[in-house]
């Protein structure tokens, strides 16, 4: 795959240029360089791990001759094997390695970057598959100019990987309870977008279980400069749903033999691909989610696929599972920093290692090193003109275990666990430590709807019988909506000309919710015997589309139960004196009143807001009071000033009062 001649004639004159690892926990070799335990190098097990192969990290002293080596052998175009450092040489030789290359190639233009991450130290050895991986790890770690030995963990995806195609209905009643301005024919499927408690989907559905984006399309869309990488299977780039938004390479690279148009299949070296025997098409549906083309007359709509005028978010496919082949360490580093380097500003992971193997960052740090160098470059880079860094979204798992899986729960990445149609967490995610937010990943058994409650997005047709779109389910299908999410976020906020720190933009992500630990009682349902093992576990709440625009706009957000008479104190928003103010008018439009199934019009009440909303939705309104006295200054009558403050008013179904079950 690589140009190894390009690769070490750059490499060779950076050598001189080269920074320290900052995530190096060893100092460089020398006379006074601690000795290294061989079982503190040896970082993972080889349970599940891919055989004939390891990946070492080699300690900067070893760098040099690696990388004459690799020119003297690229001069002869044969095949690197060899270190050039006899202590490492008689190991490679008596494991009888075929191919020795570094994991991450040459990176051009970011080369500087790459190697003052270290991420230019880590090699993979390739090998027979009979050799002992145990017995070959621990040779490796016993030389000094060893510091790291990883095995290639499998990876899995988060979702049972069922796909169920789509089956066009005529349903009257579920076209009637969905509105919006796109015209994509099948919208009023995706209950995760819209939730009007639509009985085809589930007798159980309950208004606003979605992700609010209705109100947030007619704000935003999406931007194509806001790049999205999947790492996953193969995004289907064909698929007339997605062709529009896919992320094209203005540079394809000799490296990847120029073929590295919409992204790079790093499982099978080559070509991105999904038809193939062992795909299940979900790559392209997570891909669907996040971006499906909005406002073109045909499929379904993605979070921030745009208007039908070219303006979604764009999508790069990195490739980590093709076929039959597995995603590993190796590989998901690799798409992770092909990503990095190649503009993507959030990186959407469906993926991960089953919860309960890691159970701390700590454990994720000593046993993925590499893994998490590549997921730190990302977070570094600045491919946004609104963030600074690369946003990170992994879905929590599936495993209905009490804690994220990992990356998924390392402290610096976005978790994301998954609900029904019916408000509730759906039966096989994991909740609990580690995990960030909910989103709707559906279930697809167990509701009255059957796969209709789980999510609608596009498919392969070479892999569902011919179907372009269907159904599946998953954390795997709840983070794509985050990540679509955080892609309106950041087109928005390039609209409003923002900037923002990355922990700012994680922040306010994680704070524009929907709650769901008052629908958490006692009780049960289908699926769940006792639904209350989840209240306080399933993140900061339901991520809401319209209520991040809203933050990134500046506009306070007062979120209303729907059903009941509400008494919202306007203190956070009018000082600590807001109960004493006189309020002279409130405004809300008689369509958005409407919308809201407001009847009587608010009105303020001891000094709070009182409103009563009947259906789910968004809608403005503004509040005005007299800063200073009881009446406006006049002309001739001296008086206060008038001051209005503007609310996004978010109407939500909710527990009851008491916490209960309903």
């Amino acid at each position: 795959m690589h140009n190894k001649t390009k690769l070490l004639i750059f490499a060779s004159l950076l050598l001189a240029a080269c920074s320290t690892d900052p995530m190096q926990e060893i100092p460089n070799r020398g006379d006074s360089a601690p000795e290294i335990e061989t079982s503190d190098k040896i970082c993972n097990t080889s349970d599940d791990a891919v055989a004939g192969s390891l990946i070492v990290k080699f300690g900067e002293e070893a760098i040099p001759s690696l990388e004459q080596n690799a020119l003297n052998a690229a001069k002869t175009r044969s095949a690197l094997t060899r270190s050039g450092i006899e202590s490492v040489d008689d190991i490679l030789n008596d494991l009888h390695v075929t191919s020795l290359e570094r994991v991450f190639p040459e990176a051009g233009e970011h080369e500087a970057r790459t190697r003052a991450a270290g991420l230019h130290r880590w090699y993979v050895l390739g090998f027979a598959s009979e050799e002992d991986l145990d017995k070959a790890a621990e040779r490796l770690a016993d030389v000094a100019e060893i510091s790291k030995v990883q095995f290639r963990t499998r990876l899995y995806r988060a979702s049972d990987c069922k796909t169920y195609p789509f089956q066009a209905t005529a349903n009257g009643q579920t076209r009637a309870l969905v509105t919006a301005d796109f015209n994509d024919p099948n919208l009023f499927w995706q209950w995760h977008y819209i939730n009007n408690a639509d009985q085809a989907v589930a007798t159980t559905s309950v208004a606003g279980a979605d992700i609010n984006v209705a109100d947030a399309w007619k704000l935003t869309a999406g931007n194509p400069e806001v790049i999205v990488a999947i790492v996953d299977e193969g995004v289907k780039y064909t698929h007339p749903d997605l062709a529009a938004n896919m992320w094209i390479n203005p540079n394809p690279s000799p490296e990847y033999k120029n073929q590295d148009i919409h992204g790079w299949n790093f499982a099978a070296d080559g070509p991105i691909s999904w038809g193939q025997k062992g795909d299940s098409g979900h790559g392209t549906h997570v891909a669907g989610t996040v971006a499906a083309v909005n406002n073109n007359g045909i499929g379904v709509c993605g979070v921030a696929g745009g208007t039908g005028k070219g303006d979604g978010v764009r999508l790069m496919s990195c490739q980590i599972f093709s076929g039959d082949l597995t995603g590993d360490a190796l590989v998901s580093s690799r798409a992770v920093k092909y990503a990095a380097d190649h503009g993507a500003s959030i990186l959407q992971c469906s993926w991960g290692i089953k919860a309960g193997i890691y159970t701390s960052d700590n454990m994720f740090i000593k046993q993925s090193p590499m893994d998490y160098e590549a997921l730190q470059y990302f977070a570094a880079q600045k491919n946004c003109e609104a963030l600074d860094g690369g946003l990170i979204i992994f879905s929590a798992g599936n495993e209905s275990t009490a804690m994220s899986g990992y990356p998924a729960g390392y402290r610096d990445y976005i978790s994301v666990t998954s609900f029904s149609p019916d408000y509730l967490p759906a039966n096989y995610t994991n909740y609990g430590s580690g995990c960030n937010i909910a989103a709707p990943g559906g279930e697809t058994s167990g509701l009255s709807g059957g796969e209709k409650a789980g999510v609608l997005s596009t498919l392969c047709s070479e892999t569902s019988n011919g179907a372009d779109y269907g159904y599946m389910q998953g954390t795997s299908m709840a983070c794509p909506h985050v990540s679509g999410v955080a892609a309106l976020g950041l087109s928005y906020a390039l609209e409003k000309g923002k900037r923002y720190s990355l922990d700012e933009f994680k922040t306010m992500l994680l704070t524009s919710v929907n709650e769901i630990d008052s629908r958490l009682g006692e009780g049960s349902k289908a699926t769940i015997a006792d639904v209350s093992i989840y209240r306080g576990k399933m993140g900061t709440g339901i991520t809401d589309a319209y209520q991040l625009l809203m933050q990134i706009e500046g506009t306070p957000c007062l979120r209303v139960a729907l059903g009941e008479v509400q008494l919202i104190p306007l203190t956070q928003h009018f000082g600590q004196g807001a109960e004493d103010l006189t309020y002279t008018d409130i405004q809300m439009s008689a369509k958005d009143m409407e919308k809201l199934g407001i009847k009587a019009a608010p009105k303020m009440y001891n000094g709070k807001l009182m409103i009563k909303c009947t259906k789910p939705g968004s809608a403005k309104i503004k509040v005005s009071a007299i800063a200073g006295g009881t009446k406006p200054g006049t002309g001739v009558v001296m008086g206060g000033m008038v001051i209005t403050k503007e609310f996004a008013v978010i109407a939500r179904s909710a527990g009851a009062a008491n916490g209960g079950w309903l």
